[in-house]
């Protein structure tokens, strides 16, 4: 079990160049007896499913899943062109700086388009842009 699977996902779709992926949950039953349901996708398409009594657990067991999917051989996903190169140090230092500075009431897409926002910013800062093309 990775405790930090949702994140460890989130950093390596971003290092890929393949975005942010997106949580869908469905939850079923009485409010007393929950069970939730999770697809993870990554432009629109599914990379993982997970389940469990918590929206939580679930979410930890898609993002599980879709790390093994991504470790399959001929499984990963093509990245859109025109991306920007990655530099996962760089990547990784901005994703902090972007949860360091975000309000507590942040959403984990708020913190992804802000750290996304920030690594563009310093790589055209430093004249980098996007693989194809100018930043």
């Amino acid at each position: 079990m990775n405790a930090n699977a949702k994140g460890d996902l989130i950093a390596r779709l971003l290092t890929l160049g393949l975005g942010t992926p997106t949580f869908e949950a469905v939850a079923e039953g009485p409010p007393h007896d929950r069970h939730f349901q999770v697809t993870v996708l990554t432009g629109g398409h599914p990379l993982g499913q997970g389940e469990g009594r918590s929206k939580r657990d679930a979410e930890r067991q898609a993002a599980e899943a879709a790390l093994e999917r991504l470790d399959t051989p001929g499984m990963l996903p093509t990245a859109p062109a025109g991306r920007w190169p990655i530099y996962a140090a760089v990547l990784e230092g901005a994703l902090e700086v972007a949860l360091d500075l975000a309000p507590e009431e942040a959403t984990l897409d708020d913190v992804r388009r802000d750290a996304a926002r920030l690594y563009r910013e310093l790589l055209a800062d430093l004249g980098h842009g996007p693989e194809g093309g100018e930043a």
